[in-house]
């Protein structure tokens, strides 16, 4: 909400009175001094008044008729105004309140997260699964971790590189079907983790010092975060997909790459200006100012160790205060397996998830209540774990009790809302709520 003021018009008007003798003579004069104003004020209304087409009588209301300050001196619309000492009305200070009005109306969202491939080959056991339990929003890949634009959208440089694969080949009709069953669409734009352009325009890329690609751990080349043309690149995707009908973007890998040898990595001179941080936030908000008044909300995934960690927030480029000051849902990964061993003082996270989601959440609030009341704040939407991690020495089994341990820890916190990621979109419904 704006509040503007309007400017102070008060005047101080102060009257003098004088007692006259009441005989005629001073009758007289008072009643040729009465037509004399009349008739002044009458010649004033009348240049005051503007005649236009038609013949309507139109006040003209973008001049004040009794400005006679020196600039408007030779201004033929500005006609003077006697002075004179009958008080008008006086207008008191009005303090106008203007408020904007938000279109977009918000989903408390309990999703899963579902591929390009997934929502085509599995499209009816995926919408059971909505159908039959609190699941209520779907975040479907538009733009994916190779770089590639899943349906056929009308976007210059995706075209240019050949980056569209049409993967749903019925776009239109997919987000017709989620609307009629009442199912959040949320389109997930990978940002700058992009091999495919990476690899189609090197000026883009990120560098080493000798000129040559960086490659992360994987050999995947990653884009520049300081590249402006990214960010018109990644805004027309975005765009793209908010005008087929998905009613929120998020943005994943919205950070740099983690990978060996990042830190000898060359990003161009505007990195000796500004950090990773910086530079993250203000694409941040660049994509919030621009995709907010096409009626979409906007999100982004962040780490969930930045919440408390400033090293990993550097790195990575990611604060989270920051970041949410300018989304509209912050939804960090807090995976009970990505936690180190004793991280929160819990020995091992990924056995105890309720635990270490409620411990990391109440971060998160502790963390958040930096910014002050009044100013935007995004709204918590965090991502839970729905796979097993097998690669970690002290795991198990994730199934249903583990799925709904987390989302326990996370109203006991306060929070609301959440997502489920499963890469290969294979669910534990046993362990969510039937409809």
């Amino acid at each position: 909400m704006r509040r503007r003021k309007k400017s102070d018009m008060y005047i101080d008007y102060r009257k003098s009175y004088r007692r006259r003798g009441r005989n005629r003579n001073s009758t007289l004069i008072g009643i040729i001094t009465v037509l004399i104003l009349a008739t002044v004020f009458g010649i004033g209304t009348y240049y005051a008044i503007r005649i236009e087409a038609g013949g309507e009588y139109r006040l003209n209301k973008n001049r004040d008729i009794s400005d006679n300050s020196e600039e408007n001196a030779d201004d033929p619309n500005i006609i003077p105004t006697p002075q004179v000492t009958v008080a008008p009305t006086v207008e008191p200070e009005v303090e106008q309140i203007i408020e904007e009005v938000d279109p977009r109306v918000p989903v408390r969202a309990r999703g899963i997260y579902v591929t390009s491939r997934a929502i085509m080959d599995r499209r009816d056991e995926l919408i059971e699964i909505a159908d039959t339990t609190e699941i209520n929003t779907m975040v479907i890949d538009v733009k994916d971790d190779n770089g590639r634009i899943t349906f056929n959208m009308d976007s210059e440089m995706a075209r240019n590189i050949g980056a569209t694969t049409n993967t749903i080949s019925d776009i239109a009709d997919l987000l017709k079907l989620l609307k009629e069953k009442e199912i959040y669409p949320i389109a997930r734009i990978v940002a700058f983790k992009d091999p495919y352009l990476a690899e189609q325009r090197h000026d883009l890329a990120i560098k080493n010092k000798d000129g040559s690609l960086y490659r992360d751990n994987n050999g995947e080349c990653w884009i520049n975060p300081y590249e402006k043309e990214v960010w018109d690149y990644l805004i027309e995707v975005s765009t793209k997909a908010a005008e087929v009908g998905f009613m929120e973007i998020q943005f994943d890998y919205i950070r740099f790459s983690t990978g060996k040898g990042m830190s000898e990595a060359y990003f161009g001179p505007l990195a000796e200006e500004k950090s990773k941080e910086d530079i993250i936030i203000e694409f941040t908000k660049y994509a919030y100012e621009k995709l907010k008044p096409l009626g979409v909300f906007v999100s982004a995934d962040v780490y969930g160790t930045i919440i408390s960690s400033d090293i990993d927030a550097g790195l990575v480029g990611q604060n989270y205060v920051e970041l949410a000051k300018h989304l509209d849902y912050i939804c960090p990964m807090i995976y009970p397996s990505h936690f180190a061993e004793g991280n929160y003082g819990v020995e091992y996270p990924d056995l105890e998830p309720y635990k270490i989601v409620r411990k990391v959440l109440t971060a998160s609030r502790n963390k958040l209540d930096d910014i002050p009341e009044g100013e935007h704040r995004a709204i918590v939407r965090p991502w839970l774990q729905d796979f097993t991690a097998t690669w970690i020495k002290n795991y198990q089994v994730y199934g249903g009790l583990q799925v709904r341990e987390q989302i326990v820890g996370v109203y006991g916190v306060g929070y609301r809302e959440w997502l489920l990621w499963n890469a290969s979109c294979n669910y534990s419904v046993d362990g969510l709520y039937s409809d």
